[in-house]
């Protein structure tokens, strides 16, 4: 029995660090001209290279050091400008060539962070250690035989780079939050398609503990394949809680590689990782080393797009929208083309974020299209809003007959085919005032339960006033009319 005195949980604080793998979106493989893409029949896109047959040389694909770069700027890092390649000696049953080659000592980028922000408001900032290149590995297939395994080779070649942060991670909250936002990274500036379902972003946690207050890191276990989000959540609040019951029941943790069991929401060994294995790198003698020149790295820079966290923070400052409405702006890249079109000609810029993330985005997710099937111009959503603004049209008519009837006449003018169809508001005030006495004799008891108190009918007078004056009429006016009456 042991004799160690129980600690309480409460002493305890995460450490946590990610290993973040990215499958590039290229066209063809890191060192062949092999086809990168997914989902083709085992084994259809290999060549001399990705077979290792004696004599083929790899040859390294220029796009995938400029997506490298790319998300090094991203993640405020520095870029190394010559940097090279390596051989690790792994036994890869899926890599022909016995070795992966991979980036260890002089990866293309380092020394990063990223700031994500917390449910509190709090802004946490994550040290990137590193960012390399590296090829993956094919796919071994245990459950197609009794007796066999299969392996498919499309996957091996295919390029990654490798997001390594700090151990900065103190929660599980922070480690969701920064896979959501390198998965929007990755997707915004092309880099890859991030669907974490195909395997195109997949996760490595590391997870330690140690005592409040403490500088020295504890024993780290390391969860494999972590394949979405919830899951790196789900799997570092279960080691963090199983390390703090080892520890307190006077146990020592084992350093080991552990797999995450999504339906029992737990983690259990693959292997023991008692001493850390030995790659034996060194560099590949086939690939001479990446040199990136100042103007090549000039020229990357300078076609960074503004990010999206940048451009949430301007839209907040300038519009006063909130963060929920200037986080779906600046994600969607042809959104915020579509709003910056139609900025130019609104009056009231607030509202044409209001409409974007109200009205329009329900109707395109109602159809299921995205901004640039939206069949109206910048400058005529703009115009519309103007004339609801200006009170030459209700906003529901505008939505509902306006819109329609500019999709199959692009070309005319907003406002001649407005007045064309009839749909402009007429400023009868005989009529409307008419209409209204109409509504209210029709709902005389509702009349009396306003008069006693119950505001809450108002807004069915409103609506039958509108349907009785055909949408053509101004609420606000149809309100006060109302108010008026019932005094």
């Amino acid at each position: 029995m042991s004799t160690k005195t129980p600690v309480s949980l409460s002493e305890f604080e995460l450490v946590s660090g990610l290993e973040i793998h990215v499958q590039l979106n290229t066209q063809s493989k890191i060192f062949s001209p092999d086809s990168a893409s997914f989902g083709a029949k085992p084994n259809e896109h290999i060549s001399a290279v990705s077979l290792a047959l004696p004599g083929a040389l790899p040859k390294l694909n220029k796009e995938v050091v400029a997506k490298a770069v790319r998300m090094g700027l991203a993640l405020n890092c520095s870029i190394n400008q010559v940097n090279y390649f390596d051989r690790k000696n792994y036994f890869y049953a899926d890599l022909p060539k016995g070795y992966q080659i991979t980036q260890d000592n002089k990866p293309i980028c380092q020394n990063g962070f990223l700031n994500v922000t917390l449910n509190t408001g709090e802004e946490k900032r994550i040290g990137i250690n590193r960012i390399h290149l590296e090829e993956d590995a094919g796919k071994s297939m245990h459950d197609q035989d009794d007796k066999y395994s299969y392996v498919d080779l499309n996957r091996a070649g295919v390029p990654l780079i490798e997001i390594v942060t700090e151990p900065d991670i103190r929660s599980a909250e922070e480690a969701s939050l920064l896979l959501t936002e390198i998965r929007k990274l990755v997707r915004y500036l092309d880099v890859s398609d991030g669907n974490m379902e195909e395997g195109s972003l997949r996760c490595d946690a590391n997870i330690s503990i140690r005592k409040m207050g403490a500088s020295e890191f504890g024993t780290r276990c390391e969860v494999k394949n972590l394949n979405s989000i919830r899951n790196v959540r789900r799997a570092i609040e279960f080691e963090f809680v199983r390390q703090q019951q080892v520890i307190s029941s006077g146990g020592n943790i084992v350093q080991s590689t552990l797999t995450f069991d999504a339906d029992q929401g737990t983690t259990a060994p693959m292997r023991s990782k008692e001493e850390a294995n030995d790659y034996r790198y060194f560099p590949d003698p086939d690939l001479a080393p990446v040199h990136i020149s100042d103007e090549w790295l000039a020229q990357m820079k300078f076609d960074m797009p503004a990010l999206p966290q940048e451009i949430a923070k301007k839209l907040v400052a300038d519009y006063a929208v909130s963060s929920s409405e200037a986080t779906m702006l600046s994600e969607d890249q042809d959104l915020l083309l579509y709003f910056n079109h139609a900025l130019v000609h609104v009056n009231n810029k607030k509202n044409l974020i209001n409409w974007l993330a109200g009205p329009i985005r329900a109707m395109l997710n109602e159809k299921e299209v995205t901004i640039t099937d939206f069949k109206v111009a910048p400058e005529q959503l703009a115009d519309v809003i103007n004339m609801v603004d200006d009170k030459k049209i209700s906003q529901q008519v505008a939505l509902q007959q306006l819109l329609p009837e500019m999709v199959k006449a692009p070309a005319e003018d907003v406002m001649v085919l407005a007045a064309k169809l009839n749909l402009l508001i007429e400023d009868n005030g005989d009529a409307l005032s008419a209409f209204v006495d109409e509504v209210l004799a029709k709902y005389q008891a509702q009349v009396e339960a306003y008069k006693k108190g119950k505001k809450g009918v108002l807004g069915l007078f409103v609506g039958d006033v509108m349907k009785l004056a055909k949408g053509k009429a101004d609420p606000q006016k149809i309100n006060q009319l109302l108010q008026d009456k019932l005094k």
